[in-house]
């Protein structure tokens, strides 16, 4: 790829603002200092322990887990780099209690800002692929936030993206026109389109969850991975590989790029709860971005992207990627709820 011919983030984004009509320059703008921002946590991840920002913080988030260094530097960096520049009414982060409105002394915006500035942090001391989770809402009530200005169902989205550490650091995202992937020119600090259009394929043959809770998943994940695991000899009649990093935007990025199913399921350790993962900050912004790469995203039992948030920190079961397969999954789930 020449320099003539390499296309920045600025100037894809300028484009479909003039293509398509429907890019807002106050969004264009919010996501391009969003990725700053991502720019900034991957200098900081990628200095590792010689930026000595490995190891705990002594402190626990509102989940109730103990917070890494970097979990607390990165959602520092993206309050900074967000709360000045008129774009937003407020931001949430899983990393924080509640909301965090824009301080009074700036102008504020019609947008709100949801993320998880550093998903899969249990592998940030061992110098595996981590990331950032970013959603973009309008706020229905102007420029006046309130946590329940947050609580809309994940299709009403105007913008999703990731970032992963690893690597190269590279970009995902989508505006609801198809998905596209930046990769960061350290030298040039640029991010530059490297792969547009993103697809994922309808058939797979790799699935991504954690084995070691087997015994604890209910029978509709009991009965859809036991299929995989036969192969060959069972019912499906093809061998099928089992990829598991335990970092999100890993996981969905390599289904990104070459198909695949993950999954989170609800188990019987916790009954009463959804899921584990949260689905403001991981599995809505997830959730758009596989289906505009033609992918499918349920609970087991429903579109993820038409739940209808209770609270900020509310959890949820994922089941993502590759359309033939979730739909066998959910299928399952629903044939045993009958």
């Amino acid at each position: 790829m020449s320099l003539q011919r390499r296309t920045t983030l600025t100037k894809f984004l300028i484009e479909q603002q003039r293509e398509t009509n429907d890019l807002p320059a106050d969004l264009r703008l919010l996501i391009e200092v969003v990725a700053r921002a991502c720019k900034l946590i991957s200098y900081h991840v990628s200095k590792g322990a010689l930026g000595e920002a490995l190891g705990t913080a002594g402190t626990e988030n509102v989940q109730g887990e103990v917070q890494k260094k970097l979990d607390v530097l990165s959602n520092e960096i993206l309050l900074d780099a967000n709360e000045w520049g008129g774009n937003l009414a407020a931001m949430a982060s899983e990393e924080m209690e509640t909301l965090f409105p824009i301080p009074s002394n700036y102008p504020r915006g019609e947008y709100l800002l949801v993320f998880d500035p550093l998903d899969g942090s249990s592998n940030i001391d061992v110098n595996v692929s981590i990331g950032t989770i970013f959603s973009v809402l309008r706020c229905p009530d102007g420029q006046e936030a309130t946590e329940e200005s947050f609580l809309q169902p994940g299709r009403q989205q105007v913008a999703a993206g990731y970032a992963v550490y690893g690597p190269q650091t590279v970009l995902v995202l989508t505006t609801g026109n198809g998905v596209n992937c930046f990769t960061l020119d350290r030298e040039l600090g640029s991010w530059v389109l490297t792969h547009n259009n993103l697809q994922i394929p309808a058939d797979t043959r790799e699935y991504a969850i954690n084995g070691s809770n087997a015994r604890h998943w209910y029978e509709p994940v009991q009965r859809y991975v036991g299929e995989l695991l036969a192969g060959k000899t069972g019912e499906r009649g093809v061998d099928f590989n089992t990829r598991w990093i335990a970092s999100m935007v890993a996981d969905v990025h390599r289904i990104l790029n070459r198909g695949g199913i993950f999954m989170y399921p609800a188990d019987k350790r916790t009954p009463d709860k959804p899921g584990k993962l949260r689905l403001m900050y991981e599995a809505n912004p997830m959730a758009f971005i596989v289906e505009q790469a033609g992918g499918a995203a349920t609970n087991g039992v429903e579109r993820i992207l038409d739940i209808q948030p209770k609270s900020l920190h509310e959890r949820v079961a994922v089941f993502l990627g590759s359309k033939n397969e979730v739909d066998r999954v959910t299928r399952y789930h629903h044939e045993e709820k009958k």
